[in-house]
């Protein structure tokens, strides 16, 4: 698969054991309507995703990327692969040009040299392990060694006789370029980048390989693939394709190259040939994958020895070629408009959009009226709620009252504001809820609502050279006018509310 690119601690020192994996996503960007790289990064940001790979070293994406924490990995497209082979001063200059030039601002922590090089473009092998050097080389001049790794991603298909892993071995015929290449890697402190799709696997076993098995569903003992030769016992396909490379790299005297997955996931949506390409089977498997990735599990040949992972793909990227399912990777629309749900309970803070994240800030039962009142005229004065659905005749007037409107401005401030600590308090008549309150037409910000679209409650706070309050009468009772003295208590509430 050619593709362009989906999180804490620096990115050489995450693959090894004693460090916590992390999750990333691959960018893909063949979209009729492409987000623009500050939506990109606005949407990396709002999942708490915090590795990305580019499947090039695209400027406007890296400017965008600069001075976010997001550490990057980029590539040298396949296109370039031949003339970086051939030239130092290609290479040096592809360096000074897509490195030097954003970091630090941009954390560069990683170049893909290629992608799957041997099965897509194996033209260009024999110049593979030379461009590598080159690139490697052009960051040794400008010390960037230590802090960017030079790899390049292999698909699982160059090994062969997968299972038992025990016996597998790369394609003996790639030697002349595995063989040096797992050298370079080691000598660097770097890593084997493989890209593991369970489901192609699965699609070509002809029912071989249980479905449940390649989603990563619990097997009951009898059930799980045991390798004869170690008595290792396998429970999905994905840990099987890791230890199957960790073999064949063993069995070239190679056994302290760690890996890390460049790509993997399940396509949403497939034609009549993929009758399993559906939604539920891409989010059982990537979210399965999330919690075994970020548990630290490791395989059964390395338990606990982190396979950091990028899902296959941020967005399902509609120009790509037949059949459907290469359109359908995504875990988002181009909108930002999740393709479904994760279920991630237990998996940390990674992508925002798991429904076990979601929380609500609503009005306290109880809560003095008046208390109410003055804080939802602070929510849609200062503090720059856009309160219009609640306008007579919109979505959310009804039911006319304080404690409903009071809870839909609550918790729009809330969202706007990120969730941060203190933001659902309002001197004390608000509090933090998982239930959503929306209800029939009325979706809050922070819901998924019943078609599973997110309300972005960044959008919430009206423009900078908005000079209204956004707080018509409508949304007041007892005197039902927004006078000036309000507007001065609503202002001298600011500190209190906060």
């Amino acid at each position: 698969m050619a593709i362009l690119l989906l999180l804490l601690p620096l990115l050489v020192s995450a693959v090894y054991g004693d460090e916590k994996a992390f999750i990333g996503v691959n960018i893909g960007t063949d979209l009729s309507d492409m987000p623009s790289p500050t939506q990109v990064v606005a949407l990396l940001k709002a999942q708490n995703v915090w590795h990305v790979r580019l499947y090039d070293a695209d400027r406007a994406m890296l400017l965008a990327l600069a001075n976010t924490g997001i550490q990057v990995t980029i590539s040298v497209p396949n296109e370039q692969l031949l003339g970086i082979g051939q030239s130092n001063a290609t290479a040096a200059n592809w360096v000074a040009r897509n490195v030097i030039a954003h970091v630090p601002a941009t954390t560069i922590t990683a170049i893909a040299v290629g992608s799957e090089v041997l099965t897509a473009l194996p033209n260009a092998a024999p110049v593979l392990v030379s461009a590598l050097k080159l690139i490697h080389s052009a960051l040794v001049a400008s010390n960037l060694d230590s802090q960017i790794k030079v790899s390049t991603p292999h698909s699982s298909s160059i090994i062969l006789d997968s299972f038992p892993p025990s016996q597998a071995f790369f394609n003996r015929s790639w030697d002349p370029v595995m063989v040096p290449l797992l050298k370079f890697l080691q000598s660097t402190g770097s890593y084997l980048m493989l890209n593991v799709f369970p489901y192609y696997d699965y699609m070509q076993s002809n029912n071989v390989i249980p479905l449940d098995y390649a989603l990563f569903r619990p097997l009951p003992p009898n059930k799980e693939a045991v390798d004869a030769n170690t008595l290792l016992h396998y429970t999905n396909v994905f840990d099987a394709i890791v230890d199957a490379a960790y073999f064949s790299m063993s069995y070239l005297n190679i056994t302290n190259v760690p890996i890390v997955v460049t790509e993997s996931g399940w396509p949403s949506k497939g034609d009549s040939s993929e009758p399993d390409a559906t939604v539920d089977n891409a989010n059982t498997y990537n979210s399965n994958l999330i919690k075994h990735v970020i548990n630290n599990t490791g395989t059964p040949k390395h338990p606990g020895i982190t396979v950091s992972t990028y899902i296959y793909e941020l967005y399902n990227e509609d120009l790509r070629p037949s059949p459907l399912s290469e359109k359908n990777w995504g875990l988002f629309d181009a909108n930002g408009t999740p393709v479904y749900i994760l279920h991630l309970t237990a998996a940390g803070t990674v992508f925002a959009n798991d429904t076990t994240n979601q929380t609500f800030c609503v009005a306290n039962d109880g809560a003095d009226p008046k208390m109410l009142q003055a804080a939802l005229d602070w929510a849609c004065g200062p503090g720059k709620v856009d309160c219009s659905p609640l306008l007579q005749g919109q979505p959310c007037y009804e039911p006319d009252n304080v404690v409903s409107h009071s809870t839909y401005a609550f918790n729009a401030y809330f969202q706007q504001m990120g969730k941060s600590t203190g933001t659902c308090d309002f001197k004390g008549v608000a509090t933090i809820s998982t239930t959503d309150p929306s209800h029939g037409s009325c979706i809050f910000p922070g819901s998924f609502g019943k078609n599973g679209t997110i309300t972005n409650g960044t959008s919430l706070a009206p423009s900078s050279n908005d000079t209204s309050l956004g707080c018509p009468t409508q949304y007041f009772y007892g005197s039902c006018s927004f006078t000036t003295s309000v507007i001065i208590g609503a202002f001298l509430m600011t500190a209190v509310f906060l």
